[in-house]
């Protein structure tokens, strides 16, 4: 008994050791002081929690954003928020459906990209939250993620030809176990809607919308599909230097409209406490979406004096070779919405993530120029946002 007593007090004592490390770690790091020079609106923080659906939180975001900015909407109350659960839903089906039609020779995963929602409001529509907040308060799909992925799997492997006409109904009832039903029709406010009657109510046009990447394996000022698997659609971006490709970020901020976001977050710089910089002897880290990134909680902070570390400057080769060989990966989507300074007078972005309310700017990331230069995979902009001059270059009209 005495044993088991001084094991509890062992125990307990390095639980204390451990915290007081993790606290004076956590004291050495790096203080950033940040001003704010450009912030346009945003809707709340969401939380994807157990899934891997940030393309379709953080598109959404970007689209929300969209329509304030499209319908002038002043008052925070009246912001719209769109039913996450309604486009995955949709956009698994496509999925499903292309998976079947290529033998199971397409990726079908929880990821995706920014194209897949604009293909699934111009098609099926958009639903407010209210209509379809699905059935769990916080998304956790691993298991249904496991579900759909068998299902589909005996689908494409079964011998028997031909395949019935059924599977793909028999699909859509998993889903809606999960996920929950897709409204034909919804009121909002007293008044009625179909989601393709919301959307063009929201004055959402997918077609106003493109992407823009930068990489030279592919010629400048063409477009080329971006050869990563989450892009199962094979959607095409227009490819543009680097230089010009953080102008049209720039100009977008500017000229009042915010950026979707998709990059590359298992970096050592980019951390759970909200700030992102491009630092040398980049490491990946795994777990629930967040945790897989960027850790759990209890991970020391990097010890560092009151300097913020120095950064790495990316240039177009840096980004290539990153691409080339895997160190720069598709990891992420976010909503880019501002831009700030810190103390050394240091260019950031501010972004709006979708791990919930976490970190100390609450769900916000600084995310610096040169990890944003160095990071990114491909924005997406409305096609308003892109310089004249560019846009020439590129025609669109």
């Amino acid at each position: 008994m005495m044993k088991k007593v001084l094991t509890a007090v062992s125990l307990v004592a390095l639980a204390f050791s451990a915290a007081a490390q993790t606290d004076g770690a956590a004291s050495k790091s790096p203080e950033y002081k940040f001003t704010t020079v450009l912030e346009l609106p945003v809707t709340s923080v969401k939380n994807q929690s157990r899934s891997g659906t940030c393309w379709c939180f953080s598109a959404l975001s970007f689209l929300e954003s969209e329509v304030i900015r499209i319908n002038n909407i002043k008052d925070p109350s009246a912001y719209p928020d769109f039913s996450e659960m309604f486009i995955i839903s949709k956009s698994y089906k496509d999925r499903a459906d292309k998976y079947i039609r290529t033998d199971g020779n397409i990726n079908f995963a929880a990821g995706s990209e920014f194209e897949d929602v604009l293909h699934v409001i111009g098609d099926y529509g958009l639903v407010p939250q209210s209509a379809m907040p699905g059935l769990q308060k916080l998304p956790q799909h691993t298991e249904v993620d496991a579900v759909l992925k068998s299902y589909v799997d005996a689908i494409a492997n079964v011998r028997v030809r031909p395949i019935s006409n059924n599977w793909l109904n028999a699909f859509e009832s998993i889903e809606e176990s999960y996920f929950g039903v897709c409204p034909e029709s919804f009121s909002v406010d007293g008044k009625d809607y179909t989601p393709a009657s919301y959307r063009d109510a929201m004055k959402i046009n997918p077609k106003d919308y493109v992407t823009i990447t930068s990489f030279t394996h592919h010629p400048f000022y063409e477009k080329f599909i971006v050869e990563i698997s989450d892009n199962w659609r094979w959607d095409a971006s227009y490819n543009v230097p680097l230089d010009e490709m953080m102008q049209i970020l720039d100009y977008a901020l500017e000229k009042g409209y915010t950026v979707c976001w998709g990059t590359d977050v298992s970096e050592k710089g980019f951390n759970r406490q909200g700030i992102g910089v491009l630092l040398p002897d980049e490491e990946s880290s795994t777990g629930s979406d967040q945790e897989r990134w960027v850790g759990k909680s209890d991970d020391k902070a990097a010890p560092a004096d009151a300097s913020l570390p120095k950064e790495l400057v990316p240039d177009q080769e840096y980004r290539q070779v990153g691409f080339d060989n895997k160190t720069t990966t598709d990891d992420h989507g976010m909503h880019i919405y501002g831009i700030a300074k810190d103390q050394n007078g240091t260019k950031y972005y501010l972004v709006k993530n979708s791990w919930g309310e976490t970190g100390k700017y609450k769900g916000i990331w600084y995310c610096s120029e040169n990890f944003v230069k160095g990071k990114t995979i491909e924005i997406a902009v409305h096609k308003d946002a892109v310089p004249k001059a560019i846009a020439k270059k590129l025609g669109i009209n």
